[in-house]
């Protein structure tokens, strides 16, 4: 299993992005983008404009997190600022099966992402029509949260039912993933983690990203065991 790194440019300094996105662009797999619109979460980030600047100077694919209160209406047009995934929320669309089928059609990989007190069980039907699963593993909203270890037994569950699918979908966590968590997420089954605070918060991205990376390839390999 090929254990993938985005950082999430949430944690960087937005005065400095486009530095910020240079400094791990030969380490990490990703650009991790949250789009937040003071509605469906407490907290107001970046929206098109900021994500279609920073696709002019990243080396790295965008990925971005809409926590908005309409990703119908706006995710196919993150696809054309430049994302080449965009995951919208469970809790927050209206018609899934047909957003997520738009943001395919435009070119990108399509997300689903769970809020930790949902369940993932009733979204085993939507497997299918994503690439990629994210449970968060804080509640969205706000960088620098502490990891919640009780969203664990439901990454495995979300691992337990992509096997069973048997397609090609990603499990990325997000939200307090260090070096002192990406460890249990990579043998919950995540494959796909996104890190903020560890990251840019670190006095050498760079170096912090390939510490998480060793770290997650090292605990998937002691489970394999």
């Amino acid at each position: 299993m090929d254990m993938q790194i985005s950082p999430s440019l949430l944690a960087a300094d937005f005065a400095r992005l486009a530095d910020e996105a240079a400094s791990v662009a030969d380490v990490a797999d990703w650009l991790h983008i949250d789009v937040m619109d003071a509605h469906f979460v407490p907290n107001l980030t970046v929206g098109l404009p900021v994500v279609a600047a920073v696709r002019k100077h990243a080396k790295l694919p965008l990925d971005c997190h809409l926590m908005i209160a309409d990703p119908d209406r706006w995710a196919p047009e993150y696809v054309q600022a430049g994302a080449a995934n965009v995951t919208i929320h469970a809790e927050a669309a209206s018609a899934p099966v047909r957003t997520l089928r738009m943001i395919r059609a435009a070119g990108a990989r399509a997300g689903l992402a769970l809020n930790p007190g949902t369940a993932v069980e009733p979204y085993a039907d939507l497997l299918p029509e994503i690439d990629m699963l994210l449970v968060m593993t804080v509640e969205p909203g706000f960088g620098g949260q502490p990891f919640l270890d009780l969203v664990l037994p439901k990454v495995a569950r979300a691992r337990d039912l992509i096997t069973r699918y048997g397609g090609e979908v990603w499990l990325q966590v997000d939200g307090g993933v260090s070096e002192e968590t990406i460890g249990r997420c990579a043998e919950a089954g995540a494959d796909v983690f996104v890190a903020g605070t560890a990251v840019f918060g670190a006095q050498d991205p760079a170096g912090a990203v390939e510490h998480l990376r060793r770290s997650a390839q090292d605990a998937a390999a002691r489970k394999a065991r």
